[in-house]
């Protein structure tokens, strides 16, 4: 069990990676916080653990919200004493479309989840890892993506807002460091099975447009939820104790 007994939230796990993850961890061991915007989404994955015979408790919160996310972190409190992990997986994309033509709406919202998301996170974490005891700390574990290292046209302020949640989370990990917090980043590629994979392709997934990603990546598959979720793991758990500041590219070779 290489995360026994910890306290792990992971945001927008109501379905795909995030589901992923969740499922992994409490497999190892945790006790995890089931966080998705979806009450029901995030109830039936929480559900789905206890009967596999783990602990997760389910709680909807928009991570856009301060007051949400404060409930959030305080979730973790009142379930299980303490938080130990946070896994920044939430988050949002535009349509792939040239950049003048994504709405300043939309813009808004894919910095508001993706970005704003990580901001609240700290402020409401880093008091709770502050708050364990007998060893002060904690792990930021975000959610970034290959886009962040490799921008392509057609999604620039998704990628955008990927490269500053990789910048922000090594300038966090230099400056909380010495308060034994630890923030590092996942960096997956294109997954077919999410949710927002017509958004990112800029249609329906159809062979046409798998076999134009899939030749992007050396390995010659797309990553999937459990490939995020193994490295999630092994950023939460102690075999990782003295890694931090830096993005795993879960990409098959994608970035090289």
């Amino acid at each position: 069990m290489r995360v026994s007994g910890k306290s792990i939230i992971v945001t927008g796990s109501g379905g795909g990676i995030g589901e992923g993850i969740a499922h992994r961890l409490a497999a190892e061991g945790a006790r995890v916080i089931v966080n998705d915007i979806r009450a029901d989404a995030a109830q039936t994955v929480a559900s789905a653990i206890q009967a596999a015979g783990g602990q997760a408790q389910a709680v909807a919160a928009d991570v856009t919200r301060s007051d949400d996310m404060a409930r959030l972190v305080r979730s973790a409190i009142q379930a299980y004493g303490r938080l130990d992990v946070m896994v920044n997986n939430a988050g949002w994309t535009h349509r792939n479309r040239p950049a003048l033509e994504v709405s300043e709406a939309d813009f808004d919202r894919c910095y508001a989840i993706n970005v704003k998301s990580i901001y609240l996170s700290t402020i409401h974490a880093v008091p709770a890892f502050q708050a364990n005891a007998p060893t002060p700390g904690g792990v930021f574990i975000n959610i970034a993506s290959t886009a962040g290292v490799r921008p392509r046209p057609g999604l620039t302020w998704y990628n955008g807002s990927k490269g500053a949640v990789i910048t922000t989370s090594k300038s966090l990990a230099a400056e909380l460091g010495p308060m034994n917090i630890r923030v590092n980043c996942i960096n997956p590629v294109f997954n077919p099975d999410t949710g927002l994979s017509a958004e990112f392709a800029g249609g329906p997934v159809d062979d046409a447009r798998r076999a134009k990603f899939l030749a992007t990546i050396p390995l010659g598959r797309f990553s999937t939820a459990m490939d995020v979720a193994n490295a999630a793991l092994y950023l939460a758990s102690d075999e990782a104790a003295f890694v931090s500041g830096v993005c795993i590219e879960v990409d098959g070779a994608r970035c090289v």
